[in-house]
């Protein structure tokens, strides 16, 4: 198969303003320190209305990629929980106990889902008398010390006209990796991550815990496209903030229909009960971006809720995309002539000779033709840039989505040719080169020592003397200073009392 390609061109002064302004991602994003993340919008990170209020069941990402160590496998990570910020305890970020976390396998092309793999969470308190998260360093995931835990079973549901045909328990009760609370909890979280790796039957494997944001941009499109103030890119907006994953990878031959039709679409869903105790479908995810500058507000929700067989209720916010009009209105950068078939192609049917199924239905699917071998040197563009292994045909962790996806919705494929992006091309964190593939996350005590301290200065060892019973003759130094400080308090509060009983005797 020959690579559809795109000149190797070198991005322009103006493209390397425009970016995040113009990015067909439609993100809004605040500057983003070293340390500490701010408020941001991403990808489909609060994308619609209803699931911006319940972030435990909001999609972030899905990627899909044949697996670069295990050609014969497919690998698909999907992520939930935005914006998740490191130190945000003591109540982190556990998957929901009331959610179905699916991801769909659609093998033929018509617009429905052949396979489910569901799962499911349950959460597990030690210690409900303590509001700590861990009560001791963790080292293990079956450590003691760690107090709130997860596990989770893993369903094959396999399906005819969208119909349940026959359901399979394939994993249960798998460990969790927990939020990496910090280095004086979980001093070696490599390791808790590794024990979250679980082998399943036929040569799958799963995954479940907390990861680096993946995703990679830098967009203030909410921001009135940057009111017109090019000034400002080149920052990684997610920067430091977290997500809940799960990662998936299964023998290709698994999920294909056969060898001699190797594409399969895929996207990912969260079910949640509502008040009638009924499941219903709240949020929706498989190409990047679609539901956040693609449809107008008032089909946000209805898309979430939907599938894609339904899609042909959103064609007109594919044909006639309302992005490139806002460009061409503040930027002057004339909006390809509409309706716009090539998104039609790239984004619902999947590209023509690469990732299309044979009698495809338009449907908006993440769609990977299995049969591409994993690049040696995989090219952040993907398919615009000749390396047909990449996006769209699928998504890797390393693909430059916004630039990709910026470049055709403003007409590459139709003869616009343009080299716009946002200068952010990789990830700040570098991925593993075997599954879950992911970067660790960022730990809660990432930030600078205190005052007074080096960085070698073992805090678990200061608080665990400081509470050993009085007599121990263990760091007595600081043991003392506590009892002076508990005994200052104690004058400045038998203090206090004496003057409030002397003034509630006033007359005024």
């Amino acid at each position: 198969m020959a690579p559809i390609s795109s000149s190797g061109r070198t991005r322009g002064p103006l493209a390397a303003l425009m970016c995040a302004a113009l990015a067909a991602a439609g993100l809004a994003a605040a500057g983003t320190s070293a340390l500490a993340p701010h408020a941001a919008y991403a990808s489909s990170h609060r994308e619609a209305p209803l699931i911006s209020g319940t972030p435990q069941y909001d999609n972030t990402d899905l990627y899909a990629f044949v697996s670069p160590d295990r050609p014969d496998t497919t690998t698909i990570v999907a992520n939930w929980i935005p914006f998740e910020e490191p130190a945000g305890g003591p109540n982190f970020y556990p998957f929901a106990e009331d959610a179905q976390y699916d991801l769909h396998i659609d093998n033929d092309g018509d617009a429905q889902d052949e396979l489910l793999f569901r799962y499911t969470f349950t959460t597990h308190t030690k210690n409900k008398d303590t509001f700590l998260y861990n009560t001791g360093p963790v080292d293990s995931l079956d450590d003691p010390d760690l107090n709130v835990t997860q596990t989770y079973d893993v369903d094959l549901i396999r399906l005819k006209h969208q119909h349940m045909a026959s359901k399979t328990k394939i994993a249960d009760d798998v460990p969790v990796a927990p939020s990496d609370v910090g280095k004086a909890s979980m001093p070696h979280y490599g390791t808790l991550r590794d024990q979250a790796v679980h082998k399943l039957p036929n040569g799958a494997v799963t995954f479940a815990g907390q990861a680096d944001d993946p995703f990679f941009l830098d967009l203030r499109v909410f921001d009135l496209l940057y009111g017109g103030n090019l000034s400002e890119v080149g920052n990684d907006t997610l920067k430091g903030y977290n997500v809940n994953s799960i990662a998936l990878q299964v023998p290709t031959a698994m999920i294909t229909e056969s060898p001699h039709q190797p594409v399969v679409g895929i996207w990912s869903t969260t079910q949640r009960k509502n008040a009638r105790g009924h499941w219903a479908q709240v949020s929706r995810l498989g190409n990047p971006l679609v539901n956040e500058v693609v449809n107008p507000q008032k089909d946000k929700d209805t898309f979430n809720a939907s599938s894609p067989s339904e899609d042909a209720r959103f064609l007109k916010n594919v044909t006639h995309p309302e992005l490139p009009r806002l460009i061409e209105g503040i930027y002057k950068i004339k909006a390809p002539a509409e309706p716009r078939n090539d998104l039609v192609d790239v984004f619902l049917k999947g590209v023509q000779g690469l990732n299309q199924p044979p009698h495809v239905t338009p449907a908006e699917e993440l769609r990977l033709n299995t049969s591409v071998k994993p690049s040696m040197h995989p090219k952040r563009l993907g398919v615009l840039d000749g390396d047909n292994a990449g996006f769209p045909n699928g998504r890797r962790l390393t693909d430059d989505v916004i630039d990709a996806a910026l470049q055709v919705v403003e007409g590459e494929l139709v003869g616009s040719k343009n080299d716009l992006g946002d200068a952010v091309d990789a990830n700040d964190k570098e991925f593993g080169h075997s599954f879950p593939y992911l970067a660790e996350p960022s730990e809660g005590s990432r930030g600078p020592v205190a005052q007074g301290t080096s960085g070698g200065a073992d805090v678990r060892s200061q608080l665990g003397d400081a509470l050993q019973p009085a007599g121990s003759g263990r760091n007595t130094t600081l043991i003392a200073a506590s009892a002076a400080s508990g005994a200052a308090g104690v004058l400045l509060i038998g203090t206090a009392a004496a003057w409030w009983r002397r003034r509630v005797r006033r007359p005024y």
